[in-house]
């Protein structure tokens, strides 16, 4: 059972919220104003924190920022009455978990949602790296990403549609542009699902070509094509029981498509070359950034296919329209990147902050990233200043009182500037993967051919 601390002032609401969490066999802490709390979780690691917005002292949304602040933060529940929403609002976007409206239903709905998280906390303690096999699927159960900010307005309908279809079966569909972390949400719903203690397993559909996508989702016998020398299982073997994620969905090719399709109403498949029926029971999550409806018209994707992997889908929102996510996003990414480079993790400084929270963010979570994994390499002492980020190139500087660059094909400078800094990018990457036009697109998220389009575009 865990540890609870509880923060109300008023004394009929905190012996209901002791009264029903002890009976579920929690330990609890009550204390009747903010200042309390905080003193409280100075001196005690505790599981989880429920606290009412508005008391005496501090108010819920300090006793939150100080409790999300502690090298191990504990989960966050804020209670509230109907005026104090925007308080709550404002909570979760420093990383509350949930926030309750007063009065409670029952005891049975508070424990439900203390249940709840506990167990996202516990998820996200335990969270550890990916690892990427050569083939681009991914079969761990977490990402470090996961613990990013969702706190946005924006974001609250789709934390809530994530909980209410992660218990059940139904093939979800992540709608967005690149970068926006539709692989992160994939994650999510995994963990958060009846299948989570079984495998997750994730393949780029426009990572391989036809002939080796077909051969990585259902495997092959030895012999079945050159090349052949052994049997091999395919990812969705390998899935059996868990979570089968296809990432940019839009781009499998209209023959796989119908392949797909059949293993999906018959829950049954071959390997390449194979003869023997194999049972798939996996969950099945989808993920794209393209408008699946208009291929669908357009005959370039199969309208049978796409109402099965859409039973729920969920549309994700691009970074620009989460702003309020950025510094702390910017905070935890840096902090990642610079763990995983084994360097101390340096500031963002404010004048960094305002370009980083103005720039329009096309490439979204992934170019943001991107960013600070150069300013990480740029800066030379403890803080990121503006001209570690590499934005003058783009759409920032404007923020200094310059002027934007006019691009010579006659566009606005917005959209100039805005092709400027992917095009940056592309070279970047270029750069990183040693000119690997496949490894190239994997990185920056886009398919092969959307990127020699851009290559040729850009003249690169």
């Amino acid at each position: 059972m865990a540890s609870i601390l509880i923060a109300e002032d008023d004394e009929g609401v905190r012996s209901f919220l002791v009264e029903a969490l002890e009976m579920a066999g929690h330990r609890i802490k009550a204390v009747e104003d903010g200042n309390l709390a905080i003193d409280f979780l100075r001196e005690t690691k505790v599981d989880l924190v429920l606290t009412d917005v508005r008391m005496p002292g501090a108010d819920g949304i300090a006793v939150t920022r100080f409790a999300r602040a502690l090298t191990y933060p504990p989960a966050v529940i804020l209670l509230t009455a109907h005026g104090a929403i925007e308080s709550a609002v404002e909570a979760m976007r420093l990383g509350a978990f949930n926030y309750l409206q007063k009065p409670l239903p029952s005891p049975s709905f508070l424990r439900q949602n203390v249940r709840d998280a506990l167990i996202a906390s516990r998820d996200i303690s335990n969270s550890s790296s990916v690892l990427v096999s050569p083939d681009n699927s991914v079969k761990n159960d977490t990402l470090p990403e996961f613990q990013l900010s969702w706190g946005a307005p924006t974001m609250l309908p789709v934390i809530d549609a994530l909980r209410r279809v992660a218990k059940t079966n139904a093939s979800v569909m992540l709608e967005g542009e690149t970068g926006c972390g539709k692989e992160i949400f994939a994650h999510t719903l995994h963990q958060q699902s009846n299948r989570s203690k079984f495998p997750f397993v994730a393949i780029n559909c426009a990572s391989l070509s036809d002939s080796l996508m077909e051969s990585e989702l259902f495997g092959h016998e030895k012999g079945s094509f050159t090349g052949a020398h052994a049997q091999r299982i395919g990812q969705l073997e390998e899935a059996d029981g868990g979570t089968f994620f296809l990432d940019e969905i839009g781009e499998l090719a209209l023959p796989l498509q119908a392949k797909l399709l059949r293993v999906i109403e018959t829950r049954c498949y071959t390997r390449v070359g194979g003869t023997k029926k194999l049972s798939a029971d996996v969950r099945w999550v989808t993920a794209t950034h393209r408008d699946l409806r208009q291929m669908v018209k357009e005959g370039r994707f199969r309208q049978d296919l796409y109402h099965r992997l859409a039973v729920f889908p969920i549309k994700i929102p691009a970074l620009r329209e989460r702003r309020e996510d950025i510094p702390e996003l910017s905070n935890l990414l840096l902090d990642q990147i610079a763990k995983s480079a084994r360097l101390p993790t340096p500031v963002i400084s404010q004048r960094a902050y305002d370009l980083l929270k103005v720039a329009s963010w096309t490439g979204n979570v992934r170019e943001l990233r991107n960013t600070l994994e150069r300013a990480l390499i740029l800066a030379d002492g403890n803080s990121i200043e503006p001209e570690h980020l590499n934005l003058s190139n783009g759409a920032s500087e404007d923020m200094g009182g310059r002027e934007l660059p006019s691009p010579a094909n006659g566009t606005s400078p917005e959209v100039g500037a805005l092709e400027m800094i992917e095009r940056q990018a592309i070279v970047d990457a270029l750069k990183i993967e040693n000119g690997n036009r496949r490894a190239t697109a994997l990185r920056l998220g886009i398919g092969l051919r959307t990127l020699y389009d851009k290559l040729k575009r850009y003249q690169i």
